[in-house]
């Protein structure tokens, strides 16, 4: 008999997944050094090797159902990888699973279940299978409200997803919204994100730049505040010109249409990551010494 005592001292020496830890316990009847060598030779601990690999590739999604929408990114080693079939569908398998959950937290949707056991698992079975390191990265799931929608916009294949929820208006507004994140890459959504050291800072340099100009130091304090406003122009979605009319602000465009923005999100595929970097002549030995 197979115990879960078992199959958790599997898992620890292995670091492989719990489905694959019980079947190979299964299938080696309970013998923990066959079960070990079981998982060896069929991929498992393949994907727990390339754990410490950078993988800063991938794709961002976003799926919709109903009131309810997740956008998340996953990663890969390589570009060619997000182009690979399979791990698209792992995405949109991973998609639809966080979708029925409630999870908040990355150590919450590795458990949620899938049609292949759960994201944790389903994520080694695909690295061991297509021979890279990929990673659930983060997600977000957002719930409308009465009154509100969703404008979702994918840019260049899914290297950037981004998601608006308007409340007074409709899709296509959203949307337009959406396209504008995407495109303009703002720092805050509202000026209320932006911290007051951020302001402070940019209010000291722009007073320094105007008494250097020779202003007298009340006119420099009005050109100051002048001057603020523009940095909010340039760094906060809601203040940015429209980029469909650039003689209104963004969130102009969305009042005009009755409505508000409520929250806008916005993933692009590897920001902040390391990136991996090629050494082909190093990859090939790797492969010839079987690591």
């Amino acid at each position: 008999m197979i115990t879960a005592q078992m199959v958790k001292d599997l898992r620890e020496k292995t670091g492989a997944g719990m489905m694959d830890c019980k079947k190979a316990l299964a299938e080696t009847n309970g013998d923990l050094a066959a079960a070990e060598d079981y998982l060896r030779e069929n991929g498992a601990l393949k994907a727990t090797k390339k754990a410490s690999r950078i993988a800063a590739e991938g794709l961002a999604n976003i799926f919709v159902d109903g009131n309810k929408a997740v956008i998340l990114e996953v990663n890969s080693e390589t570009d060619f990888v997000s182009k690979n079939a399979e791990f698209k569908s792992m995405i949109e398998m991973i998609g639809k699973a966080l979708l029925k959950s409630s999870a908040t937290t990355l150590e919450e949707a590795l458990e949620v279940s899938t049609e292949e056991g759960t994201v944790n698992e389903l994520i080694i079975s695909k690295t061991a299978k297509i021979g890279e390191k990929l990673s659930l990265r983060r997600f977000e799931i957002v719930t409308l409200e009465e009154n509100e929608a969703f404008g979702e916009y994918l840019h260049m294949g899914g290297k950037i997803a981004s998601l608006v929820v308007v409340k007074g208006s409709d899709a296509s507004v959203a949307k337009d919204v959406a396209m504008q994140l995407a495109a303009m890459k703002p720092d805050y959504i509202f000026v209320s994100d932006v911290p007051e050291e951020v302001v402070e800072r940019e209010r000291k340099v722009q007073k320094e730049l105007a008494m250097s100009e020779g202003k007298p130091a009340e006119i420099a304090e009005k050109m100051v505040e002048g001057r603020i406003q523009k940095f909010y122009k340039e760094i906060c979605l809601t203040e940015q010109a429209f980029i469909k009319d650039g003689g209104m602000s963004v969130s102009t465009y969305v009042k005009n249409h009755g409505g508000e923005i409520v929250k806008a999100i916005r993933f692009e595929v590897g920001e902040g990551m390391e990136k991996r970097v090629d050494d082909f002549a190093e990859e090939v030995m790797s492969q010839i010494k079987g690591n």
